[in-house]
């Protein structure tokens, strides 16, 4: 399973794109606004509009062998506990290896921006992030089919 914190999420199209071919289901959270789908193996899940209601119900969801995409480290941090392979939208992997690093980072960022020693500003989105993304969330897929027994390649 695909779970995908959807509010702003810039690959979503990517994700169905790929999902599709590995034959994986997705399920898109947010708090408003997702486009109903046809597809069976597509499921949407408005959540309140409360504080994080979208990571909460994801981090609630998701286990060992799911595939999480999301730009926040917190839930990041809190799928990577569970065993779930989790990749952000510019395609950077969040594992055991890095997710204290990437965590401390946010909260420094964070600080920085508090006490006005930064401005907070995030780069713009760009193709060599889309491709990045693509490149990453398809060997995440491959892995999750590969440790999930009946989801592997059938020849």
């Amino acid at each position: 399973m695909i779970y995908v914190d959807a509010d702003a999420c810039p690959v979503k199209s990517e994700i169905l794109k790929v999902a599709e071919r590995h034959g994986l289901e997705v399920t898109f959270v947010a708090n408003s606004g997702l486009r109903p789908s046809r597809e069976p193996t597509i499921h949407n899940v408005i959540v309140s509009s409360a504080f994080d209601a979208a990571d909460n119900w994801i981090a609630e969801h998701a286990g060992a062998g799911d595939v999480v995409v999301t730009a926040d480290v917190p839930l990041a941090v809190r799928c990577v506990a569970t065993g779930a392979l989790v990749s952000g939208p510019t395609g950077r992997v969040f594992d055991d290896t890095n997710i204290g690093m990437a965590s401390a980072m946010r909260d420094l960022g964070a600080h920085l921006r508090e006490t006005g020693e930064s401005k907070g500003y995030n780069a713009a989105f760009s193709p060599k992030d889309r491709s990045r993304f693509l490149e990453t969330f398809d060997r995440l897929c491959r892995r999750a089919k590969a440790a999930t027994p009946g989801t592997g390649d059938q020849k």
